[in-house]
């Protein structure tokens, strides 16, 4: 039996708390600090059923959650610039620790003052540990108690990743939040090979959770060199734009400032793994709460299972993962989906879904899907959905954007990506509004109730 460390008496606002020793069985790491300052803020705002409005804050800005966090692999949103991001709302990106690893490398980015400086992006960002990317290469990977052995994808070359170096890379990277680091379980699998599985998470999430204790003040943000756009010349920028201006869709545009304090430091978020045995589920979310964490990822979905049984799974969770932390459900889904989600009290989101459709022609609408390649559209002069106010619907037809991917200009990609995210974050506005309203009406399929 080892040693680790339950977080306690944690107040809403952030400030020191203290730590209490217990005994846990089957973790291997001990965490010998006393005292500790979380650097992320959560507070929750109002509540209708499970589903909840909350607030966010990071060292690098405020969130309202629940939020979609759009897919930044490689430091980049396919197709978009960060200026758009931002005109469209959006508050967090996730950027993808395996890939960012093997190009342009950690220490490039550190040297840069981590993502923030190196990508020009002043708000939060979250990365993820890197487990899911290994865990798809199959045969190109070798699982041991240390960590993962694995083959780029990229040129064949070997590399190795245990708990202590996806930290190391992941506060090099420095992202606001990072993820401990997991073995996503393949699916379909046997019983014992899930709880092999999720036993191996687990003392994987207590090694994660010591590492970063000691190395949490590494984080490179006192490092970041000035931006190729200075402060001076944004506020020019801003100027232009009254203070009391609103986004898209009546949303505040964001007034960012990239001073982030001294002693701020990075969160780390626990992952809960267990496959589709509910019990495992249970037992992984009760034991990853033990070891203590800023929040918690309910993983380990999305990988080959029937779409009933992923909300069966991500339900019976969310009753063991605490009320005052948040809870991310990593990888799902669809816009209906991750409206459901966040009903059912799901605090953050991602997915690729809505940037990797749109460079393959498919739009989500008020209306429904739309597949902007089929001929139907080539004489279509109406927006591409007279409900969405992004953009995209109030400038170009359906037409013309049926012309651009028919002629495989890259502007078809760019434009597809702007309107599918868009209506990603319309939906969580929306969402958001009826929460605060305490109203329970379905808005995807009530179009006319969406915000304006």
């Amino acid at each position: 039996m080892s040693l680790v460390v339950k977080r306690e008496n944690l107040d809403h606002q952030g400030h020191e708390g203290t730590r209490r020793i217990r005994q846990v069985e089957d973790f291997s790491s001990v965490v010998q600090l006393e005292s500790f300052v979380v650097s992320i803020q959560f507070q929750i705002e109002a509540t209708s059923g499970p589903g909840r409005v909350s607030t966010l804050i990071t060292p690098h800005g405020k969130i309202e959650t629940p939020v979609f966090m759009p897919v930044g692999t490689l430091a980049s949103v396919k197709g978009v610039p960060q200026d758009v991001l931002e005109e469209l709302g959006v508050q967090i990106l996730l950027g993808n620790t395996y890939h960012l690893y093997l190009r342009p490398g950690v220490e490039t980015v550190r040297q840069m003052g981590g993502l923030h400086g190196f990508m020009s992006w002043e708000r939060s960002i979250l990365t993820d540990s890197g487990g899911f990317q290994v865990f798809s290469l199959n045969d190109l990977r070798k699982v041991s108690e240390e960590g993962v052995t694995f083959r780029s994808h990229r040129d064949g070359s070997s590399h190795f990743f245990s708990p202590e170096s996806a930290m190391a890379a992941q506060i090099g990277l420095g992202a606001d939040i990072i993820m401990a680091f997991d073995e996503c379980t393949e699916f379909p699998a046997d019983r014992e090979r899930v709880r092999t599985s999720m036993e191996l998470t687990l003392r994987w999430a207590a090694r994660s959770k010591k590492y970063f204790e000691e190395h949490k003040g590494e984080v490179p943000w006192s490092s970041r060199p000035p931006s190729a756009v200075s402060r001076q010349e944004k506020q020019v920028l801003r100027s232009s734009t009254p203070a009391s201006k609103s986004g898209l869709l009546g949303t505040p545009v964001a007034q960012d400032d990239n001073s982030v304090k001294s002693d701020a430091t990075q969160s780390l978020f626990g992952i809960v793994q267990g496959g589709m045995d509910r019990e495992f589920r249970r037992e992984s979310a009760l034991k990853t709460v033990e070891i203590g964490f800023a929040g918690y990822a309910i993983g380990g979905l999305s990988v080959g299972e029937p779409r009933e049984l992923t909300r069966e799974i991500v339900e019976s969770t969310l009753e063991h993962l605490p009320q005052d932390k948040p809870r991310y459900l990593m990888g799902v889904g669809t816009p209906e989906e991750i409206a459901l989600y966040a009903r059912m009290g799901v605090d953050m989101m991602d997915c690729v879904l809505p940037t990797r459709a749109a460079r393959h022609g498919l739009l989500f609408t008020s209306e429904g899907r739309i597949s902007i390649k089929q001929a139907r559209y080539a004489q279509d002069g109406g927006p591409l959905d007279p409900a969405c106010g992004c953009r995209v619907c109030r400038r170009y037809s359906r037409a013309y954007l049926r012309h651009l991917y028919a002629a495989n200009e890259l502007l078809a990609q760019v434009l597809n990506t702007v309107h599918n995210l868009s209506f990603y974050l319309d939906t969580m506005r929306a969402v958001r509004h009826s929460i605060l309203l305490g109203d329970r009406a379905h808005f995807l399929s009530e179009p006319s109730r969406r915000i304006p």
